[in-house]
């Protein structure tokens, strides 16, 4: 018994190994600016973040890393016994905050720098090779007098040098920016870093800019977590009144700003989650909110390339009985009779119509969708296109043979036939051992 279970708990890891795979490919390479604020870096959850940093990089990703530093100007500020001001959430800098500013953010580097140092033997960050680069890469301008209020040395980012970010990042380096800016005659402005992070994203071109937030994520009317959102969806939402007063009220909008600048995805997650920013960017759920310009999911005809994604998704259904096992060299060949749906670049449903044109008849067969998307209508999304596609083809009557669907599809207009509803050449092929039941609906 202990052997078997040792047996199965590696092939659950080497499963799991290859799901992530296409994640891997798709990120190496790319740019991701990730935010947070210094209350992770004031509860100790950096250490946490450090590792999984650390293995990024080993992906080949490129990162930038925005910190904010609130609470810990907070504590500056009350051991001088000033007290802060905010105006629509933005902090009043004057002279006392500025030095309170500088300090923070100037004592967070180095403490960030020294956690990205590690390289213990026996821990994730072994053989850790990660170089920081920090410098005056972000230009600023004072946000001047809004409202009535003057925000005196508070700023806005005028400008990313996105060259020189880039050049670190092509040297292999980790690039982390303070909530500061500079301006052409020597002035420091403190800034939002919610602002700092989208500006370097899109001033980048970034692949994803990701803020960790204390919330999940953005939420519905009924608090539920919206896991993904369109900017349209995005914008409506944020116009709406009776938005919850948290972060999201700041990050959303951001988020927003740069993927109508050319980032291709924005993630808002939380920063109290174990290994969140993991779980966020290699699993197909996630654990927060994605941010997208355009809707993600693409029904489409299938490509030769996508055979090893349509392979992933039926062979467990092979496995188990459920279809009948397809000769690999054969389905090459008949790629061009399936269709495929991709969320995010990755396959996670397909379906197939066999044309009996002679008989006006089409066989829907291995309609397949990934466990983690059953019940969102990707299913309904493959049946209804397959009808398109019988119609375009004046076929009259589609068939499917089942074991264990039944009742799913009987629900879509399906009703049971005789085997004798089979086409003949179909008829002459019917396994009997199988018992698949044949469904018939009129199209």
């Amino acid at each position: 018994m202990p052997r078997r279970q040792r047996l199965s708990s590696q092939d659950r890891f080497i499963d799991w190994f290859q799901s992530v795979a296409p994640y891997i490919h798709a990120f190496r390479g790319k740019t991701f600016v990730i935010a947070f604020g210094g209350e992770v870096v004031a509860d100790g959850r950096f250490f946490d973040l450090t590792c999984d940093l650390n293995l990024l990089a080993a992906l080949g990703v490129k990162l930038v890393l925005v910190h904010g530093a609130r609470p810990q100007i907070e504590a500056r500020l009350k051991e001088r016994r000033r007290r802060s001001r905010f105006h629509n959430g933005l902090r009043v800098t004057d002279d006392t905050a500025l030095l309170a500013a500088k300090e923070a953010s100037g004592r967070l580097r180095v403490e960030i720098e020294a956690l990205l140092s590690m390289g213990l033997p026996n821990s994730p960050m072994a053989g850790a090779d990660i170089r920081v680069a920090s410098g005056n890469f972000v230009t600023a301008k004072p946000i001047g007098v809004m409202n009535g209020v003057d925000f005196m040395h508070t700023g806005e980012v005028r400008k990313v040098d996105a060259y020189a970010v880039q050049r670190r990042l092509d040297d292999n380096e980790l690039v982390l920016l303070s909530p500061l800016g500079y301006s052409p005659t020597g002035e420091v402005f403190n800034l939002a870093l919610e602002d700092v992070a989208a500006s370097t994203a899109a001033a980048l071109k970034a692949e994803k800019l990701i803020f960790m937030m204390d919330t999940t994520g953005v939420t519905g009317r009924r608090g539920e977590l919206l896991r993904e959102l369109t900017v349209n969806q995005a914008l409506a939402l944020i116009a709406r009144a009776g938005q919850p007063d948290t972060d999201v009220r700041f990050y959303l909008p951001r988020a927003v700003q740069a993927c109508q600048q050319g980032v291709k995805r924005a993630h808002l997650i939380s920063g109290h989650i174990d290994d969140g920013l993991l779980l966020e960017l290699f699993t197909r759920k996630g654990v927060g909110t994605m941010l997208t310009p355009d809707p993600i999911e693409t029904l489409r005809l299938a490509r030769l390339e996508d055979i090893g994604g349509i392979l992933q998704l039926i062979e467990p259904l092979e496995a188990d009985g459920t279809l009948v096992k397809r000769n690999r060299s054969l389905l090459e060949r008949e790629i061009g009779r399936f269709i495929v749906l991709e969320h995010d670049r990755i396959i996670v449903a397909c379906a197939a119509l066999y044309p009996f044109a002679d008989e006006a008849a089409g066989e829907l067969a291995c309609l397949t969708v990934h466990p983690d998307f059953r019940n969102q209508g990707a299913g309904e999304r493959l049946l209804t296109e397959i009808e398109r596609r019988a119609h375009r083809m004046k076929l009259k009557r589609l068939f499917v043979l089942t074991t264990r669907a039944e009742h799913w599809f009987v629900e879509r207009g399906f009703a049971e036939a005789g085997i004798t509803a089979l086409p003949r050449r179909k008829r002459a092929l019917y396994n009997y051992q199988r018992r698949s039941v044949v469904l018939l609906k009129r199209v």
